[in-house]
């Protein structure tokens, strides 16, 4: 009994397995119904064109342009805040 495992071989015509290069991840992204925020989760999709190496600048891509969204929502006017009536106090 060997403890070594048997190596492989390729089947002729076949590319050899290479981790790092493109394959789609097959992440489904659903609409949110903001249209700048679906247009950066379609930019993931580019991801699936590029070896590993590559992935990282999409995803901080993605990343930065979806907080630039969420920065843009804090600094939209929101509804004027409530103001206080003065408490009257009986005399």
């Amino acid at each position: 009994m060997s403890d070594t495992v048997p190596e492989t071989e390729a089947t002729p015509g076949e590319p050899e397995y290479d981790p790092s290069a493109p394959a789609p991840l097959r992440v489904p992204r659903t609409p949110t119904g903001d249209a700048e925020v679906d247009a950066h989760l379609d930019r993931l999709a580019d991801a699936d064109h590029l070896a590993t190496d590559g992935h990282l600048e999409v995803y901080e891509d993605v990343h930065r342009g979806l907080r630039d969204a969420l920065t843009a929502l804090d600094a939209r006017p929101g509804p004027p805040a409530p103001t206080r009536h003065p408490i009257t106090t009986p005399e």
